[in-house]
């Protein structure tokens, strides 16, 4: 007889199971192929991004309501649902191979992991904030006043680079509200827009650090590693899309060395011969954050009929 230890819902139980059981069940589990586990919030500001990136790969699950696992039916990879703040552990032990994650969690976190990829959503800052009508004139300003957060570890790291001392009142939800009822001088929490300090009475006086969500690696094996680099392929090749548009045009022929260096696209534009003598078609690929300035210069030199089209998937 043998004795297996499990888990439900955080609450320990044991398994009494024969040896042949305990066999059969190993053998089984040899037999399985290899699958990637990643752990993804399931819920909060990274839910849906993370959600939305995984499809766009073209990976097909169950979004998780009311599940905290589930399997995709075309890729070998099961997808855990959990609390942002115990995903980095969760890699780091084992439970899941890689997670998404946003960087000031897993700062805060501590945990021995590895980031392996920027994934360029989620973007926001943790920033310090004082009462509206505080007069700050600079970090020294918090020697010796009471912080409030969430973040202790990040905060007093940036503390200490900037040599000041203060008390931190580490605090979970909320923190906003406590210079208001006089548990703090200030806070340090998450800022996006600005607009929750805003209605909450306060502003914005130092960035403590930028971030963004993250894919992060624990120990992964030899087979492991090679899906997550099928995983990398895809997500790499959505996010380029994501960041470039298709542009096609029409322009004078004496204008189309000029045009083509303001678009080179991927190694060059395509260039085709229109009906009308003396103009050309032009097809090449533009950045995202480039587009109005390459399509306001591309127009000043002549071009005409300008299309912009959305990229779905951007191999190369």
């Amino acid at each position: 007889m043998t004795i297996q230890r499990a888990c439900c819902n955080g609450e320990p139980f044991f398994i009494y199971c024969s040896d042949d059981e305990k066999q059969r069940k190993t053998l089984n589990s040899m037999n399985q192929p290899r699958k990637v586990r990643i752990a993804i919030q399931k819920s909060g500001r990274l839910n849906e991004d993370s959600i939305r990136l995984l499809k766009e790969c073209g990976i097909e699950f169950e979004n998780g309501m009311n599940k905290l696992k589930s399997s995709a039916i075309n890729f070998p990879m099961e997808v855990l649902f959990l609390r942002d703040d115990d995903i980095p552990k969760y890699v780091e032990q084992g439970v899941a191979d890689i997670g998404i994650v946003g960087e000031n969690v897993l700062v805060e976190s501590s945990a021995a992991v590895q980031t392996i990829e920027k994934l360029g959503f989620g973007k926001c800052r943790l920033s310090i904030a004082v009462p509206k009508d505080k007069n700050y004139s600079g970090v020294k300003d918090l020697e010796g006043t009471r912080i409030a957060t969430t973040y202790s570890i990040v905060l007093q790291k940036f503390l200490d680079e900037k040599g000041i001392k203060a008390e931190i009142q580490p605090i979970s939800g909320s923190v906003e509200i406590a210079p208001g009822i006089g548990l703090a001088d200030s806070i340090c929490d998450i800022v996006s827009s600005g607009s929750t300090l805003f209605s909450n009475g306060l502003k914005e006086v130092e960035t403590v650090m930028y971030s963004q969500a993250v894919l992060i690696a624990g120990k992964c094996d030899a087979e492991a590693m090679r899906i997550v680099d099928r995983l990398l392929f895809r997500m790499r090749a959505v996010r380029k899309a994501n960041h470039n548009k298709y542009v096609l045009l029409n322009a004078p022929n004496e204008k189309l060395e000029k045009i083509c260096s303001l678009i080179p696209g991927m190694k060059s534009p395509t260039i085709l011969p229109l009906a009308e003598a003396g103009w050309s078609s032009v097809h090449s690929v533009i950045e995202e954050d480039k587009f109005w300035e390459i399509i306001e210069n591309l127009r000043d030199e002549g071009a005409q009929g300008i299309l912009v089209v959305p990229i779905e998937k951007m191999v190369i």
